[in-house]
């Protein structure tokens, strides 16, 4: 996960649609802090605030210091709900990290030695299937990013989560299947899946089409 990052935060004192909207009419977004093992709080967090840590792109990928006047808690962002016309915050969830436990979270995945992959340099794409992976972590070993080593690989290559070797503290969420991260195709065959992908999107739409034309007669 990112370096942690401070929210401010004060409780809230009343719960309840009547009192959200109240909060939210002043700047403020109604929040709650729960897991652990303990009960939840119930929180409010400045909106400005919430919104300036959500623009910087890596908040949901966060270990938080929750302030709340002397108390910190640490926790990560679990879900941030926006309103479906202009994106506004409306309410914030947020997962206690207690010492020895341990969380599903989803970890962005890196490639690197990208120059020592001979697929590559002969101008073969790295066609990334995963990007983030989901991993069970200890709380206080939750990795940033996930390195995956391109070295060696040729063109028809594919990378599988077997390879990876995870750091001490994360397991794989995915444990029945040894699923597929990228794979290294050749620039025609990249452009060959693309183009069946929109020829099957183009079917889908004629035919939506001509089942509207056939329900209207």
């Amino acid at each position: 996960m990112s370096d942690a990052l401070t929210l401010p935060a004060e409780r809230r004192e009343r719960a309840g649609k009547g009192a959200s909207r109240s909060l939210r009419r002043e700047g403020r977004i109604p929040a709650v802090i729960y897991g652990g093992k303990e009960e939840p709080i119930t929180i409010h967090v400045e909106e400005k605030e919430l919104i300036r840590q959500l623009n910087t792109g890596h908040f949901m990928n966060s270990i938080l210091q929750i302030e709340m006047g002397g108390d910190s808690i640490r926790a990560i962002p679990k879900d941030v709900a926006l309103h479906p016309v202009t994106d506004r915050p409306l309410h914030a969830d947020f997962f206690r990290l207690s010492k020895g436990g341990k969380i599903e979270v989803s970890v962005p995945v890196v490639f690197i030695n990208e120059e020592a992959s001979p697929g590559l340099k002969k101008g073969g794409v790295l066609n990334v299937v995963r990007h983030e992976l989901d991993l069970v972590c200890e709380n206080d070993k939750i990795p940033g990013e996930i390195e995956i080593d391109v070295t060696g690989k040729q063109v028809g290559d594919s990378i599988h989560i077997s390879e990876v070797t995870l750091p001490a503290g994360s397991e794989s969420a995915i444990t029945d299947r040894d699923f597929t991260i990228a794979t290294l195709v050749a620039p025609s065959a990249l452009k060959k899946s693309e183009d069946e992908t929109e020829e099957v999107a183009a079917d889908e739409v004629t035919a939506s089409a001509q089942k509207g034309d056939d329900s209207d007669d």
